[in-house]
């Protein structure tokens, strides 16, 4: 391979475990570093995992959490390069040694193949940790991996309205440091103009900053925002009365339901009689088949959580516990139990085409040594009677990567969708939903394929969104979207004020379209709006 004096040096490698800020399952995987001298070397991603190799599933079906050392760099004859490192157990002295190799390779250091564990000593002699490569891979890394912000703002020179309100309708473009824009909504100052005397006058204009502050709320997990008939609502888990009893709010704006004065409205209390008794858990509403629904888990007088879904009465009021019918466990198609001897939770739905779908957390023997940890698993419904499974479910995702099973934690869970340009990305959560690891992870398959074909599913190997994306939101995870007023899709989530806090809070904050196509999900509200740039000027034409 030739190389110039524009290549870039690339650099993998594991890095320091340090407990209780980035433990083993974490610092046990491949990170990449650039430089432009072969010395001074710059990590991407936030210094966080870039590559995880996946654990190994057990005889006795709990999962070996595994890691990588020693990360080794070759350059292929076909111009890919290969990546080799050496399996490591993140929980050592369990069991024997794994034998080989895990190995990848990659074309431009942002898709990987997985090839698994191989015999390849050879190779690995061959290798070396760092390698160069041409600036136009380094400049799609630097895109793909470093955080994108906002670097100018355009607004039309020269506006021409015949009243204040054509002068409104006017909005601004944001422009990204990857080349993607982003409308913003001006608020203009006329008061200068004369809309009745033709003639040019000169405005100003100040972006409307619509950052949401984090935390927005104390004491909630899950957060669910949506829109309803003109209002805004908001569900959550209520951590603050021990997760007991499904609240609701209502407002005008999705600013108003954080108000300090905001009412909770009581939809579904504690009740011995119905088996509403305990974990009133992740309460999402969705509309299936021209019906709204509230999806949530619940339990009993014995604690194991299980899906259950609630229908709104026809016309009535989400606010109103009396417009609410009574709640329905999810059942398999046979009318069984979803998760007999186990439990079931945090289940959502997708439409794709005219086929509806659940998918949900499942977990056997929690918190003993059978513990095979929560997992996706994935059905199709119908939609006049979406409580009842059309098929079998299917295992749709396991938390075998380091970071989606951190020190136990062993997660997969709070699955939350949206449909863009035919793709239905679907996130989930990994790592302690407690804690400052827990962290986003993303599933894409294309609308209107079968998604219990679990082949047409591709599961990302790295977090979407975790403690490292945004400055003092530590945690992000168990999130949903809506769409705001101006058209924007927004996330929320939960996550911790501090690194070592417990306290589950919620925050909100724009998903962007990269230049790519493709959702950024951690765009911090300082790098989608920088202040320096928010005011902007044009000229008014009045004709």
């Amino acid at each position: 391979m030739n190389y110039d004096n524009g290549d870039v040096f690339i650099r993998a490698y594991c890095a320091e475990t340090v407990e209780g800020r980035y433990p083993a399952a974490l610092a046990n995987s491949v990170h990449f570093a650039w430089s432009e001298n072969g010395r001074d070397f710059q990590p991407f991603h936030r210094n966080y995992g870039m590559l995880f190799i996946e654990g190994r599933i057990t005889e006795r079906n709990t999962i070996r959490s595994l890691g990588v050392a020693d990360p080794q760099l070759v350059v292929l004859a076909n111009g890919e390069y290969g990546v080799l490192a050496c399996p490591v157990d993140n929980e050592p002295g369990q069991y024997e040694p794994v034998q080989g190799l895990q190995y990848w390779t990659t074309r431009d250091f942002i898709d990987f193949e997985d090839h698994g564990l191989i015999d390849a000593a050879d190779v690995l002699a061959a290798g070396n940790d760092t390698v160069r490569v041409a600036r136009t891979i380094f400049d799609r890394m630097r895109l793909h991996w470093d955080p994108i912000e906002h670097v100018s703002t355009r607004v039309p020179e020269r506006i021409t309205a015949a009243c204040a309100d054509d002068v409104a309708a006017v909005w601004a473009t944001a422009c990204y440091s990857d080349g993607s824009t982003a409308r913003k909504r001006v608020q203009w100052d006329t008061s200068t103009v004369n809309f009745s005397v033709p003639g040019e006058y000169p405005v100003i204009g100040g972006i409307e900053d619509r950052r949401y502050p984090f935390p927005l709320a104390e004491g909630y997990g899950d957060p669910v925002i949506f829109p309803w008939k003109g209002k805004y609502y908001f569900l959550g888990t209520n951590d603050n009365l021990n997760d007991i009893g499904i609240y609701i709010r209502e407002a005008d704006t999705p600013e108003e339901l954080f108000a300090t004065d905001v009412e909770q409205h009581l939809i579904l209390p504690y009740d011995e009689s119905r088996g509403l008794m305990q974990t009133f858990w992740a309460p999402e509403f969705h509309v299936i088949g021209g019906e709204a629904y509230i999806l949530f888990a619940v339990s009993g007088r014995q604690w194991a959580p299980q899906c259950h879904m609630m229908r709104l009465k026809s016309g009535q009021s989400l606010i109103d516990p009396d417009s609410w019918e009574d709640p329905v466990p999810v059942c398999r198609r046979d009318g069984g139990p979803l998760a007999p001897n186990a439990i079931s939770l945090d289940m959502t739905y997708i439409e794709s085409g005219s086929t509806g779908y659940m998918v949900w957390s499942y977990r056997e023997h929690i918190g003993q040594p059978l513990d095979t940890g929560s997992m996706l698993y994935i059905a199709t419904v119908d939609r006049h009677e979406p409580w009842r499974l059309t098929s079998e479910p299917v295992l749709l995702s396991r938390p075998l990567l380091g970071w989606e099973n951190v020190a136990g934690t062993i997660n997969n869970e709070g699955p939350n969708s949206f449909i863009a340009d035919g793709t239905i990305y679907l996130t989930y959560s990994g790592g302690d939903a407690c804690g400052y690891t827990y962290a986003l992870g993303l599933l894409t398959a294309k609308v209107g394929d079968d998604l219990t074909d679990i082949g047409n599913w591709r599961k990302r190997n790295t977090p979407v969104l975790s403690f490292r994306s945004i400055d003092g939101v530590y945690g992000p995870g168990h999130n949903a979207f809506f769409v705001d007023s101006e058209g924007n899709l927004m996330i929320s989530y939960h996550g911790e004020t501090a690194i070592d806090s417990r306290l589950r809070c919620d925050g909100i904050h724009r998903v962007h379209c990269g230049v790519d196509g493709v959702p950024i999900f951690d765009l911090a509200p300082t790098r989608d709006l920088s202040p320096s740039l928010c005011m902007v000027s044009s000229t008014v034409s009045v004709r």
